[in-house]
């Protein structure tokens, strides 16, 4: 059974940063890619970043030279460095694991960005 943990969003005033942290905990073969997904309200979820097994890194264009991510090996940890947010970066985000035996979820963590 495989799990992702979690950690990190909150709430930031716009132009400010905050960081989410994943980690994909189990009996873990081979894991893909590593990635987030955001849903706002009223509206769909939606592919925000991912990064292969090769460490190759792709992005939205709405985030674009704002957001970062990052994976260590070592702890199976995927790190996503939100900065200069906005406030429609607003939503509640949701790691994604492309592992060898499936797809995984994060539970979801909520990203406020207000004055």
């Amino acid at each position: 059974q495989v799990h992702l943990v979690e950690s990190g969003g909150g709430l930031v005033q716009p132009g400010g940063a905050l960081s989410l942290s994943c980690a994909a905990v189990g009996k873990i073969e081979h894991i893909h890619t590593m990635g987030w997904y955001r849903q706002a309200p009223g509206k769909p979820r939606e592919l925000v970043t991912f990064i292969t097994n090769t460490d190759t890194a792709k992005y939205i264009d709405a985030v674009k030279g704002r957001f970062t991510i990052s994976r260590d090996r070592t702890t199976n940890t995927a790190y996503l460095q939100m900065n200069s947010l906005k406030p429609e970066d607003t939503a509640v985000y949701y790691c994604n694991a492309d592992l060898s035996d499936g797809t995984y979820w994060g539970q979801g963590t909520q990203v406020t960005v207000s004055s």
